[in-house]
């Protein structure tokens, strides 16, 4: 159950961190530009973060709407969000 609940947390930090950077990754999905497995790979990759409530802090900040170009340095999915954020050719 524990691993569950953690998987339920990064998946809700993964979709808050594309939301603050103006992304709607259901949108992404179902466009096609973002499948199954790289959806499940980048919650997989947050659970690897040795400090999600730091990730927490920034998402929550009302500093953040100020800076949310950009996932933060430390993310796990910057990558990925980045590629996301890009337009669509």
């Amino acid at each position: 159950m524990k691993d569950k609940a953690k998987l339920k947390t990064h998946a809700a930090l993964f979709d808050e961190m594309g939301q603050a950077v103006g992304l709607d990754l259901q949108e992404e999905a179902i466009a096609g530009r973002l499948n199954f497995d790289e959806i499940a790979e980048a919650v997989l990759r947050c659970t690897r973060c040795a400090h999600p409530e730091t990730c927490q802090k920034w998402l929550h900040s009302p500093a953040r709407a100020d800076a949310a170009a950009d996932t933060p340095d430390y993310c796990r999915n910057r990558d990925l969000l980045g590629y996301l954020r890009e337009p669509v050719a």
